[in-house]
């Protein structure tokens, strides 16, 4: 009996058990169980069930469990098998810290099984203080990571769930933050069914995805958590979607508050209900019974949501007895264990970006360094480590006790802040630039300096979750704050080799940087193990791996309006001019060629087309390299090439592996005015390499991506 068949049977099995429980609850029980703070309903055995957890790159919020590097940096790692990797390792920490909660009795949030993991909306403009939970601004990045980190935390168990994983914030979701309550994101079906949608529906249809979580703003004027279109046509009907909705919390009173399209909370939760929202993070379903009895939503329709929430509780276990379920050897001693840190700084080390690295400065050979300077606001900094959504790490490594760690006594290490991350000065009572001479001085005693500038989550981040200094966790521009470049400035006039390194969540302004410092790492939020991992590959014991997953601009003037939701110049698909570093960009310590390029068909099919190539490193160093292909349909008002395919292969010097790329029809196809997918009669171009095959990418890496040309006879449909 196949998989598929057997879940299907199992599945049906669980959700007749659902029916049979909810029978015997009253309507005030049946509607408690759609809060998110679920209480026990003694009578029937019932356990009282917080649904409220987080596992974007970690545990979170509940105690210590490993941080590891923030979603953007997962992305930035290319790497399908490792998003698995490190989402496996989640919630295997979320059931050993399950077990242990459970033993002492503590139901409380952040405590279940259900993780409201992965942030997939496309990352469309550097300014969204949120947009370092996302895999960054490529749909199809986004769906291939995001899929695969779903299967990690789900597991591959045919009958229960290892944990349940959820897609948010669905859909057409990223900034403003301030707005985001009131916001109406007015979206063409073109760029909904191209931009916004795929991801969400390949975690529905081939992750098989639990959890699906709606969005605060409205959708061309419907509310998310209470959209026709989104959650019953295209999420139920259209895809298949069988698992449950949960509201963003406290979005359902924004239909009343913010939004006006209810009169009122009693109107507000029939309205996301009728819709297929299941579950209220929050409260104001308590509303339900008086929608109940004035006849605005049935007690049918309450059982279905209250059905399809026990179902998932059942296919995590939570009704079975302990000896039946697959994942009771999992227990609180794998937390934080020595296979989890390891892989933490595996993770880590892959996610760090090479921008520059002009003459080879990189890396630095520790036998002839005897004095080294550390300077700036996000050296020493844990908060520039972890990112939003964290959890608590048993140690933290910053970028300057990584490096301690790594040169020991053999070299001196200088270090100054060097400056307040977004403040004047560091002293209260201090003049203006109150460490600028220490920053000299340090420079001075050094023979190298490495800057560490940046942002952290209380900059950018949630509304409501930062510190508010600028626009609810959004960013007004792509500046360094405070007074970070009169430093780095002062670090470049000191005559001495400059490597900045940055830790932010999103793409900055770094055309300065460009210009006048010969090396700089982009190293996001990388984790509790980061600045562990900055040292090794600044010291070239590891050769940089990652690539860009996002555009880094020259100014936030080359963009659109911030709440301009059209994909219009936005993004690598659609960016009119020249990127200062493009999406799919990052240098390596060694290096790589592809060769004896090989399609099996010079026609589009509904086979599409097998692609066979070799990958070798040419270098004198062993490295990871991701090749990608890109797609461009050649014809009128079509985007830039576009990824259809990407592969992280990892070779030692000299060593060569063939690779075998299935690219399917779909990956030819475009959306029309009314959203639906063709493969037009037509030429095409697909570029493989190591990159973008933008003008920008050729000169930054000196290397042409191979190109052949492939036709379309006939329309296919997608």
């Amino acid at each position: 009996m196949s998989e598929l068949v057997h879940n299907s049977i199992k599945i049906e099995e669980y959700r007749k058990r659902a029916e049979e429980l909810v029978a015997q609850m009253t309507l005030e029980e049946k509607v408690f169980q759609m809060l998110h703070s679920a209480p026990a309903i003694e009578r029937l055995g019932v356990k009282a069930y917080n649904w409220w957890n987080e596992g974007l790159h970690g545990v979170a919020r509940a105690g210590v469990a490993t941080v590891f590097p923030q979603a953007i940096g997962l992305a930035a790692t290319f790497n399908e098998d490792l998003l698995e990797e490190v989402a496996d390792a989640i919630s295997t920490e979320a059931r050993g810290k399950f077990a242990m909660q459970q033993e002492f009795g503590d139901t409380d949030i952040y405590k279940g099984l259900t993780l409201w993991s992965p942030n997939i909306n496309i990352f469309r403009d550097p300014r969204w203080g949120r947009g370092h939970e996302t895999y960054g601004e490529d749909p199809y990045l986004t769906s291939r990571l995001g899929v695969r980190f779903i299967q990690g935390i789900q597991g591959h168990d045919e009958n229960f769930l290892k944990a349940a994983a959820c897609a948010k914030h669905f859909a057409v979701h990223s900034g403003p933050e301030a707005l985001r309550h009131e916001f109406n994101a007015e979206v063409s079906m073109q760029d909904l069914y191209e931009t916004y949608l795929p991801a969400f529906k390949a975690c529905v249809q081939e992750a098989g995805v639990e959890v699906v979580m709606g969005a605060y703003n409205r959708t061309n004027g419907e509310p998310c958590c209470g959209s026709s279109l989104l959650l019953k046509k295209i999420l139920r009907e259209d895809w298949g979607f069988e698992g449950h909705v949960v509201s963003d919390c406290w979005a359902i009173k924004d239909f009343h508050e913010n939004h006006k399209v209810t009169a009122g909370p009693v109107e507000s939760v029939a309205l996301a209900v009728k819709q297929g929202c299941d579950l209220n993070c929050g409260n104001i379903f308590v509303y339900l019974l008086q929608a109940v009895e004035k006849g605005l939503v049935t007690e049918e329709e309450i059982d279905r949501a209250v059905i399809r929430l026990f179902t998932t509780r059942m296919k995590l276990g939570l009704f079975e007895e302990k000896e039946k379920m697959p994942y009771q050897e999992i227990t609180y001693k794998l937390v934080d264990s020595d296979r989890m840190r390891r892989l933490n700084r595996k993770v880590a080390r892959e996610c760090l970006v090479l921008l520059k690295n002009e003459n080879q400065l990189l890396p630095l050979n520790k036998s002839k360094v005897k004095t080294i300077g550390i300077i700036g606001p996000n050296a020493d900094s844990r908060k520039a480590l972890v990112g939003n959504y964290e959890g608590t790490a048993s140690r933290y490594v910053t970028v300057l006790e990584g490096l301690k760690d790594y040169l020991g006594e053999d070299v001196r290490v200088f270090y100054s802040e060097g400056c307040h991350l977004y403040k004047d000065r560091i002293s209260g009572l201090s003049a203006s630039n109150d460490r600028i001479a220490e920053v000299k001085g340090v420079c001075k005693e050094s023979d190298a300096v490495i800057v560490c500038l940046g942002l952290d989550a209380d900059l950018e981040g949630e509304e409501g979750d930062t510190g508010n200094q600028f626009a609810s966790g959004d960013k007004l521009d792509l500046r360094f704050p405070g007074l970070q470049h009169d430093i780095l400035q002062a670090a470049y006039e000191s005559g001495k080799p400059v490597i900045l390194v940055v830790l932010s969540g999103s793409a900055m302004g770094l055309s300065w940087a460009d210009e006048h410092i010969p090396a700089i790492i982009q190293g996001w939020y990388p984790g509790a193990e980061g600045g562990r991992a900055i040292a090794e590959v600044i010291f070239g014991e590891h050769s940089p791996e990652g690539k860009l997953p996002v555009t880094f601009y020259h100014t936030e003037q080359e963009l659109p309006d911030f709440t301009d939701y059209s994909m219009k110049n936005r993004t690598y698909r659609y960016l009119e001019k020249e990127a200062l570093y493009p999406f799919g960009y990052g240098l390596s310590y060694t290096s790589f060629e592809i060769a004896n390029i090989r399609p099996d068909n010079a026609l589009i099919t509904e086979k599409g087309v097998n692609i066979s190539l070799d990958i070798s490193n040419t270098g004198k160093l062993p490295g990871g390299e991701v090749l990608q292909i890109y797609v461009k349909a050649e014809r009128e008002a079509t985007p830039n090439p576009q990824l259809k395919a990407f592969r992280k292969v990892y070779l030692a010097p000299g060593e060569k592996k063939e690779l075998n790329i299935e690219l399917p029809h779909t990956a030819f196809s475009l959306c029309d005015e009314n959203g639906i997918g063709k493969v037009l009669p037509g030429k095409y171009t697909v570029y493989v390499g190591t990159s973008q095959p933008d003008t920008r990418s050729r000169a930054l890496t000196g290397r042409e991506p191979a190109a052949f040309e492939i036709k379309c006879m006939n329309e296919l449909s997608c």
